[in-house]
């Protein structure tokens, strides 16, 4: 069993490196292993854009060798035909005695089906490994075929004393290098980044990931903006043809707005609104998964994190706190009622994680299942 959990967390940490990279498809990691001597055969993950997927370029490394070999995979082999045949087939093609699978795929086209095929086709098949791990880093896949929208990552900083902003015109800088680092970090990870129209104008950020060697990795941005406000002098618009951005909006949005936005670049895509007249949260999220998108990483301001909160759309919650402290001048506070109350909650979220970054701390919750 333990050489078993060695193999997995090899294929898991093979997995992780391909998140952000291969929605609509789950970035799945896979090693084939000798039995008795346990000399690694070959390494697999899925592939940027989602095909191949990670077990059959494990095979192909394996070669003829992978005969009577076992197979450690982060999730259950698919067993449906898409653009490339079914894994399963691969798999029993090879001549693999023993799958070692973390967790069964949600997805209706699967759900066990993979698994039962294997065995039917006279493979012992043992599930469950370190599947809590690989539920964490399934949980995009997992969300968009369960609920039908992307996995929410929520991340907020926050001074000692709870702030977001100060109360004057200029910015407030908060957490570090190292912090600063970590969020490039989850950023490259992430299929897509959500910000609210009230964090592009007010700090007119980039979001790309800025760190040595992950500048291709950038992901999608995306703005909710019910009445196209963002100006077009915005480095957002002024980047778009470099970095795919998406501007979600409403009916209500100025025409000569959206034409100013796409000339640049910049994707539209009109949604429902609420009955406060906003782009409703619940649709947008629903769109962007109709779209494909798994992973999302929000970095918007308390409002938008409130909303997501009270429309119970949020999987994780990361709280960035910096040593400083605001104190009597005041700001703007990091969490609003909604959030708080929920993060509060027991049943409804559980500390998971908590990080020293340098002088900052990080916390992250996940969401109770």
């Amino acid at each position: 069993m333990s050489d078993d959990a060695s193999f997995m967390r090899l294929a898991l940490a093979l997995g992780r490196r391909g998140l952000g990279t291969t929605w609509p498809n789950p970035s799945v990691g896979a090693v084939v292993v000798e039995p008795g001597t346990g000399r690694i055969l070959g390494t697999g993950a899925t592939a940027p854009g989602g095909r191949p997927h990670g077990e059959p370029l494990a095979l192909a490394e394996a070669g003829a060798a992978a005969k009577g070999a076992t197979l450690y995979v982060t999730l259950e082999p698919c067993s449906h035909h898409g653009r490339t045949p079914p894994c399963t087939d691969a798999i029993l093609a090879a001549g693999i005695a023993r799958v070692v699978s973390a967790v069964e795929d949600p997805d209706s086209r699967v759900a066990g089906r993979g698994h039962a095929l294997l065995r039917r086709g006279g493979v012992t098949v043992e599930t469950g490994l370190m599947a809590e791990a690989a539920a964490r880093d399934h949980i995009g896949h997992i969300t968009r075929v369960t609920r039908g929208r992307p996995a929410v990552h929520l991340k907020l900083a926050r001074t000692r004393d709870g702030f977001c902003a100060s109360a004057g015109p200029e910015r407030l800088r908060i957490t570090g290098p190292v912090a600063d680092g970590a969020v490039h970090l989850w950023r490259a990870h992430a299929d897509a980044i959500l910000i609210g129209i009230g964090t592009a104008r007010a700090d007119d950020p980039s979001l790309t990931v800025r760190l040595p060697g992950l500048g291709a990795r950038s992901p999608l941005r995306i703005v909710i903006d019910s009445h196209l406000m963002l100006s077009p002098a915005s480095v957002l618009a002024r980047t778009a043809r470099d970095t795919a951005t998406l501007v979600l909006t409403t009916r209500s949005a100025p025409a000569h707005a959206r034409r100013a936005l796409e000339a640049l670049g910049v994707e539209i895509a009109i949604l429902p609104a609420d009955v406060a007249g906003r782009v409703d949260l619940p649709n947008a999220l629903a769109h962007l998964g109709e779209r494909g998108l798994t992973r999302l990483c929000s970095e918007g301001g308390p409002r938008l994190a409130d909303a997501l909160a009270r429309a119970d759309l949020i999987e994780a919650c990361t709280l960035v706190t910096g040593p400083a402290e605001l104190g009597a001048v005041g700001g703007l506070k990091a969490l609003g009622p909604d959030l708080t109350a929920a993060l509060a909650d027991p049943n409804n979220f559980r500390q998971a994680e908590r990080l020293q970054l340098g002088p900052d701390e990080a916390a992250t919750y996940e969401k109770v299942v």
